[in-house]
């Protein structure tokens, strides 16, 4: 993918529901919240040295593309990503962008 994420310091509405389901479908495994502000993935890694080697290149990749998830480590292996544009209480299009080029750097299990 290309398209990069770009600077959203608010001022723009969130996506609609129909428009978040319909990038959606470019996604592997993610889900949307409940309320529609977030997606999320569930990743389980092999151990916890390799999560944390997957966070370093998601830290990485969200700091090139300035848009940052939120990241969430339990039972040592398990982990958490969700995007969601802060700025705009909801979701834009860079929480898409984002979401496939986590999904380009993950780790084959």
């Amino acid at each position: 993918m290309k398209k990069r994420c770009l600077p959203c310091e608010g001022g723009v509405k969130p996506l609609q529901r129909k428009q978040a389901l319909r990038l959606m479908k470019w996604l592997k495994d993610w889900k949307m919240s409940a309320k529609g502000r977030a997606i999320y993935k569930d990743y389980r890694m092999k151990d916890f040295m390799s999560a944390i080697r997957f966070i370093n290149r998601i830290a990485k990749l969200a700091e090139a593309e300035n848009h940052h998830p939120d990241l969430s480590l339990t039972n040592y292996r398990r982990l958490t990503v969700t995007l969601s544009t802060h700025a705009i209480g909801g979701l834009s299009e860079n929480d898409f962008i984002l979401a496939v080029k986590i999904d380009r750097i993950t780790p084959k299990q």
